[in-house]
């Protein structure tokens, strides 16, 4: 395994195990463990407790055993396909995004399949307006993955290499 790839996998392991360290403190240490419960840090920052048995935005609930397991199974094979395309990405740019979805996958695969649910706690938040719905450090870690994966996607494509023209190569 090469150097740039480590990284990736580095940046995995410390994402995965910053999200279950965040989540034990506030359930354990700060005891913000019920639903509802919270803790106010800033004007614009809660720890607030929230059981997440769907995914992003609230859509699929897992409202069953079933469904439960079908949210871990269908993350495992996202987490499989990110570890696949990290193996085979060269820049370690993408290979970081890629270790902090695969990180952020990995942590809330824990959760549901330990918990039967998500721990969620950030509440950022201006007055009344809440600008995202309460989230973790593996969801911060996989938004901002898959963010810098599109910038650099879209923002800094590597130019190909311009052909040289085969009738100039004749008259040199």
């Amino acid at each position: 395994m090469n150097v740039t790839r480590a990284i990736g996998l580095l940046v995995a392991v410390l994402v995965f195990l910053i999200d279950q360290g965040t989540k034990y403190a506030v359930t354990g240490p700060l005891g913000v463990s019920y639903d509802g419960a919270y803790l106010t840090v800033t004007s614009f920052f809660d720890i607030r407790y929230v059981e997440n048995i769907g995914v992003s935005l609230g859509l699929m609930r897992a409202n069953s055993e079933a469904m439960r397991w079908g949210l871990v199974a269908l993350t495992g094979a996202i987490a499989a396909g990110v570890v696949w395309w990290m193996l085979r990405e060269r820049k370690l740019w993408d290979i970081a995004a890629l270790g902090m979805v695969l990180g952020g996958a990995l942590g809330n695969i824990v959760d549901r399949s330990r918990l039967g649910f998500v721990v969620d706690f950030a509440d950022l938040h201006f007055g009344q307006w809440r600008p995202f719905l309460v989230f973790n450090v593996a969801d911060a870690a996989i938004t901002i993955g898959v963010l810098v994966l599109l910038a650099r996607a879209l923002l800094l494509r590597e130019k190909a290499p311009v052909a040289q023209d085969p009738v100039e190569n004749i008259n040199a």
